[in-house]
């Protein structure tokens, strides 16, 4: 897949479009990517993305925009995996945020990137104030066809990032992976840590998070990128208040019956049960108790699943 970081001065080949966040790469998400590629064969156009970095909503006002439900990286591997052959990443900034609709159409989707098909949702809104709709971009489509996508449900629900943030935050991870399709992950490269755990008797894979994770607490896991099949784990996801007063967000996973160097390993760290919240303990000899309950919990859920 061609990654393009920034809006080209001009447009290569013409292609098929879809235009979006994908954060979460919901099963919505999945549904618009199904069928631009449907789309794109047909017309013989090579299926494209154009999705933004930073989030609009970071850009406009960064304290209180949601969390993200997956790394720019951690995003391109799923465009890819649903078959998009080109992802333009366009910066948002105030010159982005400035255009008018039409100025939008015309020098971003016409003559930067050379569109000839375009997919969007039925809530589509664009240019300088969301003031661009479904009905403007039709009617400034004169190079190009417009479509637009129904939503899609999920038990009822429409699957948006929203709704996966709001289960996520609700402990709700059995709803969650049914809007996403898949179960929650979070990627990232194991990195040193106060060594803690270890003298705990309990060590973990520590992984820094660069954005605030859209749930806390503690969770029964599997782990991907540690060679062979997935391991299961226990993972603790939050600021450690036991621990250290006010320090960053921070996974660590405690993974069963292993014990490898694997500091840089990039790994996939997959959420499948909630066991508790994350709570600040009197002094580490109570901490630990509780670490020994998590395990035990997380291996009793992990035999019912047998």
């Amino acid at each position: 897949m061609r990654v393009i970081r920034g809006l080209p001065r001009a447009a290569g080949v013409p292609v098929a479009l879809t235009i979006g966040t994908f954060d979460g790469v919901h099963r919505g998400h999945q549904a618009m990517l199904t069928r631009l590629v449907e789309a794109a064969d047909d017309l013989a156009l090579p299926p494209a993305v154009l999705t933004f970095d930073p989030h609009p909503r970071e850009f406009f006002a960064r304290a209180s925009a949601p969390p993200r439900l997956l790394s720019l990286r951690a995003k391109l591997e799923r465009l890819e995996a649903h078959g998009v052959d080109q992802v333009c990443i366009a910066r948002f900034d105030a010159t982005l945020a400035g255009l008018a609709p039409n100025e939008f159409v015309e020098q971003v989707l016409v003559r930067r990137l050379g569109v000839r098909w375009v997919l969007v949702g039925e809530d589509f809104r664009y240019g300088k104030g969301r003031a661009g709709d479904l009905a403007a971009l039709r009617a400034a489509a004169s190079s190009f066809s417009v479509e637009a996508m129904r939503t899609v449900a999920v038990a009822g629900e429409r699957a948006s990032s929203t709704a996966v943030r709001t289960a996520l935050a609700a402990g709700d991870l059995e709803r969650a992976a049914a809007l996403l399709g898949r179960p929650f992950t979070i990627s990232g490269r194991v990195a040193h840590g106060q060594k803690l755990g270890r003298s705990l008797g309990f060590p973990t894979a520590n992984i820094p998070l660069r954005y605030k994770p859209p749930l806390t607490g503690i969770y029964a896991v599997r782990v991907h990128g540690l060679g062979g099949a997935a391991r299961a784990g226990v993972a603790s996801l939050g600021v450690r208040p036991t621990v250290k007063v006010g320090a960053p967000p921070l996974l660590e996973v405690f993974v069963f019956d292993f014990d490898e160097t694997i500091y840089g390993r990039r790994v996939t760290v997959e959420f499948l049960h909630k066991l508790r919240d994350e709570a600040r303990y009197p002094d580490l000899e109570a901490l630990t108790r509780q670490i020994r309950a998590d395990v035990a919990h997380a291996r009793d859920y992990f035999a019912a699943l047998r």
